[in-house]
Formats: structure tokens, C-alpha cells, sequence
């Protein structure tokens, strides 16, 4: 099913054309309107009046993170804060916040975008949709509710928290469809249970619409599994325009990029080179059609690959795969990279742990070491020690195999680890004490 489908399944050619266009009037709407890529602009002698071709995009200079708090708040603004109709900010807890707005024409295409992307999930007019993302300036829930409310879904705007009243309100309104981080869900499912409800009989969910965290496949199973859904992964950041960037179809062979709406590259994280189609490495994005915050090649920490073959589902832009962790949150053990996904994609084959986890980085004398905290799924494996062992060394050894380091496994008793309602905190790194 569509929510577009001439723009869905548009020919490359069609599409790049299309790109073309829109990328040489968004880097002149940039130069002319905003101070920032003026100036970056002018410092490398990129004349974005002579862009020939898409692969010109190379020689733009990037955004990052930090040039939003350096413009902080509307520094990057190219329109008037007269013409904003809304804003939303990250949560700032590292320093100012993130600040993007929106026109009216804004919120209108990112509708339109988040139509398509939950549209293409299964979500249909038939569904009645419980959004536990936290509302507020946070861009998810909303993003996600104005899009379901335009393929003419009932949305339910819970909010997170509250989980037991969560859960009673999804049992009453018969909630067919969950919007919530992946670690989210797994917790509401714990509480589920907790109350006695039936999956199937009480709570009647079949789809899942997670995004705002990484999520392995391994999360993913475990999740359709506690929650009998049927779970599909989107997204997007806010420095971009919040969900709505790319999602997962009915095929899950990778999430569709709004391509004519965003263009993605591939970067040597550590180069900044542009990689050839098929590599892995950190995604960047610039932003074709946004007029109140238009972003121009942004660094998204993310690692990933993009496909740009057409999808068996029929939609022909380019598909990104799960990311499979952040540049700026790989760790570097003894040498080696590590992704809490890796670590992540271990425990969530094991039955004898719950899915819940911390990685805590520390370092003795000139060695690093990484502690891996693992919950246990029941209270009855504390009963005896010698099973106890023999799980920790299987745990052990499956993470030597995948990361190639040995790690610290500690086993903690069932339901004692923080449960979030929003992203999860993995990792506790004690070097930067």
C-alpha cells in the first residue's frame, strides 16, 4: 500500500533529476539567507550558483552538531520568526538544546512524509494508534501523530509514563497500533503481564512503530514476541525535521529514504571522503525542501549502508540498513570498536536474561576495561550458584566471540535495572572522570 505513489516509485533517473534541482535551490536559499553556510560557504570558495551535478555536493562543506549550539537559538534560521508556526528542541542536557522550527509548509511536508513511511509499515484508517512517546518539545510524538492522523488513523496521545495507565487505556480503546522506543515497548510488555492482561485477548496490538533508539534485529524479534506485533523501525533526528527521514515497509529489507525530500551520502567518518554506493560508513544528510531551518549535509554520527536497488514492495528510493551504532558512541577497547548494537545483538539471544543492560567503561592502571551488566530474566536462577556460573561464562564467551575482547560479565538480579520510558542510557564510561 501507498500513501504516494507516483512520488514512491519514481525512476532514479526521474528522482535524481529531481534532486538535482532542489539541492542547487536549497544551497543558494542557504547562501543568500543564512549568515552560517554563507560564511562556510565563502571560506572553502563554494559558488552554489555552479552546481553541474549531484556529486558537486562533495565539495560543500558540513554541518554538525555544534553549529546549531554555536548558533543558538535561530542563528541558523532562513526565515523570519514571524513565519515559524512551531518549535521543538532536543533536550539540552549536555549544554543549550537544539533549536528547529518550522513553516507552515514545513509541517505540511513532514506530514506528508510520516504518512507515507507508517503507511508503508501497515498502519491504515482502521488502526487506533497508542503514542507513548513523550510529548513536549521532544519531535517524535507529534511527528508521528499528525502523520497517522493524515492516513486517517485514531491516535490516542498517551504520552510515556504512567505505564499501568498506559496499558489500561490500551486495553480499553483497543489500541491495534504502538508508537515508543524499542525499550519502551519491551517494558510495557513486562507490565502487561504484571497485571495479568493476554496478549491476543486483552490487549489486541498488531503493529509496532518504534523508533527514537537503535534497534536490533535480536530487540525487534524479542519485542514481537512479548507484544505479538508486527514491529517496524523509522527514522530521523530532529536537526533534520524529527521522524520522517526513512522507515521500514512490510518487506523489512531496510528502511526508505524520503529521497526526494532528503539526500543521503555515505562519509569516511574519520576522512570526511564520500564513499562509492554500498559501503558502510557515517550517514550524512542534507535537507531539500525545509524553509524554515534548511540543513545542508549533516553529520549524523550514524553508521550505516545505503541500497539502492528497488524494493520487492515496489518503492524505488534508496533503503538504509539498521544503523548499526553512532560514531561518537563507539567505544574503543584495548584497541578494538565496539557498538553496544553487538552487545545488544548477544544478550537478546539468551533466554536466561531479561533484555535489559549497561556497559561501564573504566580503566586500571593504563588498560581499559568493559563491564557488561546484564539482568536476569528470573528470580529462580539465583537459587543456584553453580548454574549461575555456567550462564555468566556462556554469556562471556558468546561476547568474546563477536567483539574478539574479553569482558567483565556481571549478572544482577531480575527487574533491578532503571526502566526508561524514553532512550535507554546503555553506556556508563567512567574514563571521562
Amino acid at each position: 500500500m501507498f500513501f504516494d505513489k507516483t512520488a514512491e516509485t519514481m525512476p532514479r533517473k526521474e528522482l535524481e533529476k529531481l534532486q538535482l534541482e532542489r539541492l542547487r535551490r536549497i544551497a543558494c536559499y542557504c547562501y543568500e539567507r543564512v549568515k552560517m553556510y554563507h560564511d562556510k560557504f565563502d571560506s572553502v570558495k563554494f559558488d552554489p550558483y555552479k552546481i553541474k551535478s549531484l556529486s558537486d555536493i562533495k565539495y560543500m562543506p558540513f554541518t554538525t552538531k555544534a553549529d546549531f549550539r554555536d548558533n543558538y537559538p535561530f542563528g541558523m534560521f532562513a526565515v523570519p520568526k514571524r513565519d515559524i508556526v512551531r518549535f521543538h528542541a532536543s533536550s539540552g542536557t549536555t549544554g543549550k538544546p537544539t533549536v528547529v522550527g518550522y513553516t507552515k509548509n514545513d509541517l505540511d511536508m513532514w506530514s506528508d512524509c510520516m504518512a507515507r513511511l507508517v503507511t508503508a509499515a501497515g498502519a491504515t484508517a482502521d488502526d487506533t494508534v497508542h503514542i507513548a512517546f513523550g510529548y513536549g518539545l521532544f519531535t517524535g510524538a507529534l511527528g508521528l501523530h499528525y502523520g497517522l492522523e493524515k492516513i486517517g488513523a485514531t491516535v490516542v496521545p498517551t504520552s510515556s509514563g504512567n505505564t499501568e495507565k498506559n496499558v489500561m487505556l490500551m486495553k480499553d480503546f483497543e489500541a491495534t497500533a504502538l508508537v515508543s522506543t524499542p525499550s519502551y515497548a519491551l517494558h510495557i510488555a513486562e507490565v502487561i503481564e504484571s497485571m495479568g492482561y493476554k496478549i491476543g485477548e486483552d490487549i489486541k496490538l498488531t503493529l509496532g512503530l518504534f523508533g527514537s533508539e537503535g534497534c536490533t534485529v535480536e530487540m525487534r524479534d524479542q519485542i514481537e514476541k512479548s507484544l505479538g506485533v508486527f514491529a517496524t523501525d523509522n527514522y530521523g533526528m530532529s536537526e533534520l525535521i524529527g521522524p520522517g527521514v526513512s522507515g521500514e515497509c512490510r518487506e523489512r529489507s531496510g528502511l526508505h529514504f524520503n529521497e526526494d525530500h532528503f539526500l543521503p551520502e555515505i562519509i569516511d567518518p574519520l576522512t570526511g571522503e564520500v564513499l562509492p554506493q554500498g559501503e558502510r560508513g557515517e550517514l550524512v544528510i542534507t535537507t531539500l525542501t525545509k524553509e524554515a531551518l534548511p540543513v545542508l549535509r549533516y553529520r549524523t554520527r550514524d553508521i550505516t549502508r545505503l541500497d539502492y536497488e528497488p524494493c520487492k514492495c515496489g518503492r524505488t528510493h534508496c533503503r538504509m540498513d539498521k544503523t548499526t551504532g553512532r560514531s561518537d558512541d563507539m567505544l574503543k577497547i584495548r584497541g578494538v570498536n565496539v557498538f553496544p548494537s553487538q552487545i545488544e545483538s548477544v544478550i537478546m539471544t539468551i533466554p536466561q536474561v531479561a533484555p535489559y543492560y549497561e556497559l561501564v567503561v573504566d580503566r586500571e592502571g593504563n588498560a581499559d576495561t568493559l563491564e557488561v551488566r546484564v539482568e536476569l530474566a528470573a528470580a529462580e536462577l539465583l537459587d543456584s550458584y553453580k548454574n549461575l556460573e555456567q550462564l555468566r561464562e556462556n554469556v562471556k564467551h558468546r561476547l568474546k566471540t563477536v567483539l574478539g575482547i574479553q569482558t567483565k560479565v556481571s549478572l544482577v538480579e531480575p527487574k533491578s535495572m532503571a526502566r526508561s520510558a524514553g532512550k535507554a542510557k546503555r553506556i556508563i564510561d567512567n574514563r571521562k572522570k
